[in-house]
């Protein structure tokens, strides 16, 4: 198995190399998949795990996500960084715990926001500021290099104010952010903007209405989806449950049976 140290450094040197696609599993199995289709990286995604479990987006705890993160980077030789939402508490303790926590589960990154969901608020730059120097101080003390992605959720929380999340991501990165992510971007203008306003590597949210190449002309260094393979998953299961409801059993002819995905653990 490649060492969490291993992976870490490959992590790091990804974001000095080609802008890359990091695409988000909800579970082991469709990490083994994404893997086996070659990307370089993985991320969680707390919206697809909660999924997993029978629930919505923000009611998975801790101690969960640890677990997912740990089967998640089981599951492949990739580098896993994990979506921590807010770091599971407000106080400037929860976050540096969180990172602690994942990081010996096996991760080798890990995203805090600055949204509380149980209040539904923003944070004050000042505190998730805070949050984010008292969570740098704990990735950057472990003995490999973890990637700590700072998140501005104004985007996707009711606040498209992008002066705001500007402001918000300069105080991150000088609080020790070493990636910056501003969740729901539309437009390559808004790309640019936010990647010529910060020196580190800018985690884009992929949509339907950019492509790669746009991301990557605007300054976009890694590109995650989110939820978005989970839902285009469940949407297909749906679709495909509702046919063979209505009696068509032609909707479960997959070409590619999940073996496929094992070869290494069949000898071959």
């Amino acid at each position: 198995m490649t060492s969490q140290t291993a992976k870490a450094e490959r992590f790091r040197d990804l974001h000095l190399g080609d802008p890359f696609v990091m695409p988000n599993p909800w579970d082991a199995g469709s990490a083994r998949v994404l893997a086996a289709l070659g990307f370089p990286a993985l991320a969680t995604t707390s919206s697809g795990f909660a999924f997993t479990l029978g629930r919505v987006d923000g009611t998975v705890t801790l101690e969960e996500m640890a677990e997912h993160a740990r089967a998640v980077d089981r599951a492949t030789e990739l580098p896993v960084s994990v979506d921590l939402e807010n770091g599971y508490g407000s106080d400037s303790a929860s976050a540096p715990r969180a990172i602690e926590r994942v990081a010996e589960a096996g991760a080798v990154g890990g995203s805090i926001e600055d949204y509380d969901r149980e209040d539904r608020r923003l944070y004050e730059i000042d505190h998730a500021a805070e949050r984010i120097a008292a969570a740098s101080e704990v990735a950057h003390a472990l003995p490999f290099p973890f990637m700590l992605t700072a998140r501005a959720e104004n985007h996707i929380r009711g606040n498209p104010h992008l002066d705001d999340t500007i402001t918000r991501l300069r105080a991150y990165e000088a609080a020790g952010a070493d990636v910056l992510y501003a969740p729901g971007l539309r437009t390559a203008a808004e790309v640019r903007a936010v990647c010529e306003a910060v020196s580190g590597p800018v985690n884009v949210l992929a949509t339907s209405g950019l492509t790669f190449a746009e991301i990557v002309r605007a300054g976009g260094q890694r590109v995650s989806v989110g939820g978005g393979l989970a839902w285009v998953a469940v949407a297909a299961m749906m679709d495909a449950a509702k046919r063979l409801a209505e009696g068509d059993m032609s909707v479960l002819s997959a070409d590619t049976p999940p073996s496929a995905w094992f070869l290494d653990e069949q000898g071959s």
